[in-house]
């Protein structure tokens, strides 16, 4: 049975899945906007809700916590003073997934992570 497995492994170790979820929500924060794949875009949208709750909270144990998670200092300055502040009346819910159809070469589901 598969009940509280809430982990998407994504073929990877766990060291290798944290440092990819961590590019991927920095990413996010820098372009507003990116393409991947259903599974890790679904795997990088709690982590990215989880960095603006950070955000939101804006103090300097807040901005610690998220630098150890991201580990780069400058899209945890754009969260903290740009994409946070936006999200300041909303409760939850900050990320959206627009799928795009199939990728041709391998046929993965392409979609697209963006903030609300």
């Amino acid at each position: 049975m598969r009940h509280r497995k809430r982990t998407v492994k994504l073929g990877r170790t766990s060291a290798h899945r944290n440092e990819l979820l961590a590019n991927l929500v920095c990413a996010l924060i820098d372009n507003k906007r990116i393409k991947t794949t259903l599974p890790k875009a679904r795997a990088a949208r709690g982590l990215a809700d989880k960095m603006v709750t950070l955000g939101k909270k804006n103090t300097l144990a807040a901005r610690r916590q998220a630098i150890s998670t991201l580990k780069q200092v400058d899209s945890v300055k754009e969260l903290f003073d740009s994409v946070a502040p936006t999200f300041s009346d909303r409760p939850g819910g900050y990320t959206r997934i627009i799928k795009l159809g199939r990728r041709i070469s391998d046929s993965s589901e392409m979609v697209y992570l963006e903030w609300v």
